[in-house]
């Protein structure tokens, strides 16, 4: 049990009615999660309002209420707090009740458009290679040392991000990477908690259905290297037109990484190809595992990151050249027929283009490129025409599919995707609506040394349609197809 008035330190208050000095059993923001002694924290959520669960959180026995509008009849005997933002209050309460152990480890956000996944996992393991113990919260899982745990959000909500921070302070965990999300970010999930180091990878086309405009969307991921404090650091891509942006205004210790421009991390891609990438990382050569450009780029984050947290850069590059790629992020695989399926989770138009014009740096020409690729269902509509133009102007043949349906009409979905498709790239489009056949489809139509692209999903299990989850693994699916049609 812990004292109520412990668990709101920081929590800007704005009136009390009740005690303060009561003793409390956990914090929650789920209803119907409340047990006897526990406190509820009203949020206002897109689809649902906390505020309206209040009574039903002290029938099932809460002693305490965080709103930011108090009830019009308050209950008698119970505790009510009023906050100025609910969802700030929690940030704060959820590290105060897991004894803040964000301070207690070296945690570093990853945001931006692009790269969050690939650039987390593989610290994760580039700092498990030196011998640490190392904690991860990514888009595909969170780790607690060698403990796997299912990951629900690219960023949890508070509560479950000093859960799982406290297990890898009881596990010994002494570095983590998280993904940080604008979502993440707008809904104070990241509030409370003590960064020791941000990376910004990219800005792009994407959550124009969550966020009004790209300058909000833009301004929120700044918002995070903002509040960096100065003990910090804030290592940012500058070849990206709003890397420069993120650092404008931070207290942190300015670092930049780039490609095309001088920066405090800079690389040259020597070879390009399908095994991996040969590059000169200030001044020193290393062979890394990873495909294609953008992989470049996600490489100078890491190595990058791992000076900024005082590894010798010599052995940060050893350790970079023995990385395995993340699930999911340019996974392929060569069929016994001679054909290359690739499996991406690019779900964003730049994250297809980057994708699309690595496959062309590394083929011959004289194969065909087959690409596979749906839009997700209630999300961001604009980039739908967007990504169906790229995939049949960078493909010799585009086959329109579902990505996640959700609660939307997948053929409505394929039809504002076809409107980005170019006349006279029709005739070497397809719509096929079952995931599945679409690709049985593109393995039927190609021929040796023919290259598959399969992009939208990645690590995803699952294809989501009307509410419901179904399993379904991209990679799985296109083996087993490649497999029979071997035989």
């Amino acid at each position: 049990m812990k004292i109520l008035k412990d668990i709101l330190y920081k929590v800007a208050i704005e009136s009390v009615t009740g005690s303060t000095e009561i003793a409390v059993n956990k914090i929650d923001f789920d209803s119907r999660k409340i047990e006897d002694n526990d406190v509820f924290i009203a949020i206002r959520g897109s689809l649902s309002d906390g505020h309206d669960y209040i009574e039903k959180a002290i029938q099932l026995g809460a002693i305490a209420i965080i709103c930011d509008t108090l009830p019009d009849n308050p209950a008698k005997g119970i505790t009510y707090i009023k906050v100025k933002d609910t969802n700030t209050a929690l940030a704060f309460m959820a590290a105060n009740y897991f004894g803040n152990p964000s301070e207690k480890l070296k945690l570093v956000g990853v945001t931006g458009t692009n790269g969050k996944t690939t650039i987390a996992s593989l610290l994760f393991q580039l700092f498990q290679k030196a011998g640490f113990k190392v904690g991860l919260l990514s888009t595909v899982k969170i780790m607690v040392d060698e403990t796997e745990y299912n990951a629900t959000h690219t960023t949890p909500d508070s509560i479950t991000i000093n859960h799982y921070l406290n297990e890898m302070i009881e596990a010994g965990v002494t570095h983590c990477f998280m993904e940080v999300s604008s979502h993440g970010i707008h809904q104070k999930r990241t509030e409370a908690l003590h960064f020791v180091g941000g990376i910004f990878t990219n800005l792009s086309h994407d959550h124009l259905d969550y966020h009004p405009t790209f300058a909000e969307y833009r301004d929120v991921k700044k918002s995070f290297f903002d509040s960096l404090p100065k003990t910090a650091f804030a290592l940012s891509n500058i070849d990206d037109k709003n890397g420069p942006v993120m650092l404008q205004n931070t207290f942190a210790r300015k670092r930049t990484y780039a490609l095309k421009t001088y920066a405090d991390f800079k690389a040259q891609i020597l070879e390009s190809q399908l095994s991996g990438l040969l590059l000169k990382v200030n001044d020193n050569e290393v062979w890394v595992k990873l495909i294609g450009t953008f992989n470049a780029y996600n490489v100078l984050a890491i190595y990058g990151t791992a000076v900024e947290l005082g590894m010798d850069s010599l052995e940060a590059l050893r350790l970079l050249s023995d990385l395995e790629s993340v699930s999911g992020r340019f996974q392929y695989i060569i069929s016994e027929g001679n054909i290359t399926a690739i499996v991406d989770y690019a779900h964003t138009p730049d994250a297809l283009d980057n994708v699309l014009k690595t496959i062309a740096d590394i083929r011959t020409k004289n194969e065909q490129l087959i690409t596979v690729v749906g839009c997700g269902g209630n999300r961001d509509k604009t980039k739908r025409p967007i990504m169906a133009k790229i995939a049949a102007d960078l493909s010799d043949k585009a086959i329109l599919t579902s990505d996640n349906p959700r609660n939307e009409d997948p053929e409505v979905i394929l039809d504002e995707m076809e409107k980005g498709v170019e006349p006279q790239n029709y005739k070497k489009m397809l719509r096929i609506t079952d995931r599945k056949q679409a690709i049985k489809t593109a393995c039927q139509l190609a021929q040796p040394n023919d290259i598959i692209l399969i992009a939208g999903k990645g690590h995803e299990t699952y294809q989501e349609i009307n509410g419901v989850r179904h399993h379904f693994d991209d990679m799985e699916t296109v083996k087993e197809i490649l497999d029979q049609l071997n035989k």
